[in-house]
């Protein structure tokens, strides 16, 4: 049976409602937090459970899960008889971006505005050393987007994906890790947003990242890397000013906008 238009709504607000930060990812951000930002340095001894308690206003289980999540993220440690400290290599953690913190199209986003500058530059060097097999996996993505049986959904994901194919092209093995990264975390979020808003984008959105898209490739074809610069600028910059407008359109037709 198909979903009403009604019932999707629900659901996805549902989904949003139970992605709000937890006592436990609050409580979890204040200590990761105090840590990051030299509060506690590495090596450095923690506040009790008890402190932490009376501190954050929440209860020992509350700070017993946070504190699990921390050490298992490598950023706390347990020593037997002494307490709790932050271990020696906290400061040097990978970055991350976990699925709870792109919980709004706030964060959607932020995450835009960082790819705008990335993505910019590594068009460029994809125009300068890309092979044909690079070329046709963009291809195969663009003809994907321009298919009229393919959903909002899978339109995303093979945005994301042209957008992989480029950073593969590119033959820095940071950008491919960097973008596909980035992508993981942007697919689920932008998906249900957009999906939200279908009614606000209209049948515009693939037809309008499609040319975007084609324009990339083709300086990217003619191995031109100050077209690719531009066209990646212009499409980059597309992107941020139709998801400002979506969250625009959507606070205005929140129920408590």
């Amino acid at each position: 049976m198909r979903q009403s238009g009604t019932d999707a709504v629900h659901d996805d607000r549902l989904a949003l409602r139970k992605r709000r930060p937890s006592l436990v990812d609050a409580a979890c951000e204040h200590i990761r937090t105090s840590i990051m930002s030299g509060v506690h340095r590495p090596g450095a001894q923690l506040p009790t459970e008890a402190e932490f308690v009376d501190l954050l206003g929440v209860s020992r289980t509350v700070i017993r899960e946070a504190i699990a999540r921390l050490a298992a993220a490598g950023l706390v440690e347990a020593r037997q008889g002494k307490g709790l400290f932050v271990s020696e290599t906290a400061r040097y953690q990978a970055f991350q971006i976990t699925r709870d913190e792109v919980e709004n199209l706030s964060d959607v986003i932020q995450l835009l505005e960082l790819r705008l500058c990335v993505e910019t530059e590594m068009a460029a060097l994809a125009a300068e050393r890309r092979s044909e097999l690079d070329v046709m996996n963009m291809r195969q993505q663009i003809r994907i987007l321009g298919e009229a049986a393919v959903g909002l959904e899978d339109s995303v994901k093979a945005d994301v994906e042209f957008h992989n194919a480029i950073a593969r092209a590119s033959k820095n093995s940071y950008y491919a890790k960097l973008i596909d990264f980035l992508g993981v975390r942007l697919v689920p979020p932008r998906s249900l947003y957009l999906r939200q808003g279908q009614a606000y984008i209209g049948d515009s959105y693939k037809a309008v990242i499609s040319a975007e898209h084609e324009a990339i490739l083709e300086a990217i074809i003619r191995r031109d890397p100050d077209a690719a610069r531009v066209a990646a600028r212009t499409h980059m910059s597309g992107s941020l000013k139709r998801h400002r407008e979506l969250h625009d359109f959507m606070s205005s037709n929140s129920p408590t906008g």
